[in-house]
């Protein structure tokens, strides 16, 4: 089984909700299309997966043994800001990217703030009944949990994860993250504007059916 379960297809394993295209599971997994079009040939060869009217996981076992793989590598080498948030999708509970990172998503990656490399937390809404769950699904991947952004200096490692639980949520799909509605992203920008004001224009600029009054001009770059 190992063989054929090199990190991408150990993580399209992972990703794969029955019926998706490959296209799909390469925009959650952010990776190109032919690097994952040549994953689920493998799989598809050794039984894996299947593709009858959209890809699903032939045995859950076989899930199991990918997420053990994945877990394991990160503990080798740590993952990277990019490789930590497409992990939140190999768990099994739901979840969407909220505050900071809510406005980076509807963004789409054009506003970032207050965080460097050094120091790098990723809010997550996650249902309260999930939080033991998540914490030790992080756990296994060697990354934080807290309920509140921790210091920084406090920590080993410059990622962590804080989870904001709710009693439900409301989740939307944008490029492949899920996120927490647009309208809530923007209330929270608005709570914040000082530090989101410039953001607000981005997204004024990027949704025709926004009208947000922001009176900001970004100085042009050259």
């Amino acid at each position: 089984m190992y063989e054929v379960l090199d990190d991408t297809a150990a993580q399209t394993i992972l990703v794969i909700e029955s019926g998706d295209s490959i296209r799909r599971v390469a925009q959650h997994l952010h990776t190109p299309y032919e690097t994952v079009r040549q994953a689920v040939n493998r799989l598809e060869d050794a039984g894996y997966v299947s593709y009858d009217d959209g890809l699903s996981v032939v045995d859950e076992r076989v899930r199991d043994a990918a997420r053990e793989l994945v877990a394991a590598s990160a503990g080798v080498s740590p993952p990277s800001i990019e490789e930590t948030y497409v992990i939140p999708q190999f768990g099994d509970w739901p979840f969407a990217f909220t505050r900071i990172d809510a406005v980076y998503v509807w963004t789409q990656g054009g506003y970032q703030v207050g965080r460097n490399p050094d120091d790098y937390p990723l809010f997550l809404a996650v249902r309260e009944q999930d939080v033991d769950a998540w914490e030790v699904f992080f756990e296994s991947f060697g990354l934080p949990t807290a309920f509140e952004r921790q210091p920084g200096d406090e920590l080993d490692e410059p990622l962590q994860i804080v989870l904001r639980p709710r009693a439900s949520l409301d989740i939307k799909d944008v490029e492949g993250y899920p996120v927490i509605p647009r309208a809530e992203t923007i209330e929270y920008m608005r709570e914040n504007y000082a530090q989101f004001q410039s953001g607000l224009a981005m997204l004024d600029r990027m949704y025709e059916d926004l009208d947000l009054d922001v009176a900001y001009r970004e100085t042009e770059r050259t």
